[in-house]
């Protein structure tokens, strides 16, 4: 992070969508360009929902990035209507595109989201996970390949996990930012509230520790969210469309949904720098994920 004050004539500033298919590692990629976890990451796919901005500000340049949720082919419910509604929403507003795919691998979900790209916005391949990649020598006719699908602005084979990829991909991105005044205060890193944070780190837990039991139509609602000094008491209802998944969120002699609170209070502790009191409660509400009033009742858009 810069120290110095640069004035708003030098100040370039730009929306910069993240987007690929689920589990490329998009959200990884958010909180590594943020510096901090505001994404909540997963191996289940689909456990971004929302849009979320992410901000990082250095030297002359504030990056402002939009993580979205994996664009959805398979199942048309309610729930995946919004989350391509969020995808398609974040594309139309921003400056840049960085397209997320796995390095070396191209698909047909891949080629879904690669046909929703604007035209007239830069476009740049974050070829992802290359530390994955077993020969190196079978990126060149991959990249060759991908340069004729897309004239895409930039090329970029890396890992979201390095830090020195991280660095070379702000230097990338950078020049693409038009000259305009920041947006948000230069330590500012989301623009989404303590309530909202909680309410996804809590889910990040839910997903993390149910594994492929849990169907990912689950969702978190905060009921409280007090703030008495150093301390927050936090109430929240993990929400499921049946009894069977609730069973599997309690856990036996409710095991699982201690560790699920035990796990997400430490990460709100450290991510708020607070003292963290967390009630869980586990409630069934057959169909919300297809039901537009309940989705809009939980947040979605």
């Amino acid at each position: 992070m810069s120290e110095e004050v640069v004035s708003a004539e030098q100040q370039r500033c730009g929306l910069i969508a993240i987007v690929g298919r689920p589990n490329v590692g998009k959200s990884t990629l958010m909180n590594a360009l943020v510096g901090q976890k505001i994404s909540i990451t997963s191996r289940k796919a689909q456990t971004t929902r929302h849009r979320i901005l992410g901000v990082r500000t250095s030297g002359d340049a504030q990056f402002v990035f939009v993580d979205t949720p994996g664009f959805q082919t398979r199942h048309s419910t309610a729930l995946n209507r919004s989350l391509n509604r969020t995808v398609q929403g974040a594309l139309a507003d921003v400056d840049v595109v960085l397209l997320v795919v796995e390095a070396g691998r191209f698909g047909l979900d891949d080629a879904k989201v690669l046909a929703l790209l604007p035209p007239d916005k830069p476009a740049i391949l974050v070829a992802n996970k290359l530390d994955a990649v077993q020969r190196r020598a079978d990126m060149l006719p991959w990249l060759k390949s991908m340069q004729e699908r897309h004239a895409f602005a930039e090329f970029v084979p890396m890992s979201a996990r390095k830090a020195d990829d991280i660095e070379r991909l702000f230097k990338i991105v950078a020049p693409y930012l038009p000259q305009q005044p920041w947006m948000y205060e230069a330590d500012a890193l989301t623009d989404r509230s303590d309530r909202f944070l909680a309410a996804e780190l809590i889910r990040e837990k839910l997903f993390r520790l149910t594994g492929d039991e849990l169907p990912y139509s689950a969702t978190v609602v905060i009921d409280k969210f007090e703030e008495e000094g150093n301390l927050r008491r936090i109430a929240a209802t993990i929400v499921v469309e049946r009894d069977a998944h609730k069973g599997m969120v309690i856990g036996d002699g409710g095991e699982r949904l201690k560790r699920i609170g035990s796990e997400a209070r430490q990460d709100l502790e450290q991510l708020l720098d607070a003292k963290v009191f967390l009630e869980l409660w586990v409630k069934v509400r057959s169909g919300w994920a297809d039901n537009d009033e309940h989705l809009r009742s939980y947040g979605y858009e």
